[in-house]
């Protein structure tokens, strides 16, 4: 199912410790000043920011960080000034990997990406080479491990808020949507449920599987070195990624 490598990032997330938490909230924050930039401090007034403040909240971001951020990013005028990338390329056995970054060095981003691609037995490709792979969806995640949600419940409720699908397996409940509906259906199912991330996506039409544990144990080292990047702030993958025990 194309969404389980994105559910793998967010698990890898949500398990991290300090440190890499610190690193997710930097992230997160860049993308924040971003917004208000382009938007204004007001959530209410600018839907970039209040998306960014959902996540903000699902990766529970201290309150006091989100304030600080926004108000910092709304009294600076000139300060950072941070550019989206995005870059392509190929994994271990052809896996196919888009790389978005938020940069104030295009250099240095171009080289660590180029880099982590290298070391790890892929490389880096032309823009289009790999998107062409992937739909543009939105993804809401639901946690529900415990199994005390009604599935046909929450089917129900996803499709009468707007989602074009739900997929419910191993205790995660899926909603795809148009990237542009993302935040109403997000909204309509957070006065009912806990709302894990909530986000527009690159959603891999095909997923590939690895069988060499040298090509695993490479793709997922490329994946933690995307990950503890500053610049980078999404990693998107068509690898069918397992468990890790």
């Amino acid at each position: 199912m194309s969404g389980h490598s994105k559910w793998s990032t967010i698990k890898r997330k949500k398990g991290a410790n300090d440190a890499a938490r610190a690193k997710v909230f930097t992230k997160i924050a860049r993308e924040m000043v971003v917004a208000v930039k382009a938007g204004g401090p007001d959530p209410e007034n600018n839907a970039s920011l209040k998306n960014v403040i959902a996540k903000a909240h699902a990766a529970n971001m201290p309150n006091d960080n989100i304030n600080r951020t926004i108000k910092k990013a709304a009294a600076s005028g000139d300060g950072d000034n941070y550019e989206p990338i995005t870059y392509e390329g190929y994994g271990p056995s052809g896996v196919a990997i888009i790389v978005e970054t938020l940069t104030d060095n295009r250099n240095r981003t171009a080289a660590d990406v180029r880099a982590a691609f290298s070391k790890y037995g892929g490389n880096m490709g032309t823009t289009g080479c790999v998107s062409f792979m992937f739909d543009h969806k939105g993804i809401i995640i639901i946690e529900d491990e415990d199994g005390e949600l009604d599935e046909d419940e929450v089917t129900m409720d996803a499709l009468e808020a707007g989602a074009e699908d739900v997929t419910i397996e191993d205790g995660i409940i899926e909603i795809e949507t148009d990237p542009m509906e993302v935040e109403s259906v997000r909204e309509a199912l957070a006065e009912k449920y806990t709302i894990v991330s909530a986000e527009a996506a690159q959603v891999a039409q095909t997923l590939t599987t690895l069988t060499d544990e040298k090509q695993i144990a490479n793709m997922r080292k490329m994946l933690d070195t995307f990950e503890d990047n500053d610049d980078v702030q999404n990693v998107y993958h068509s690898w069918d990624e397992p468990d890790e025990d």
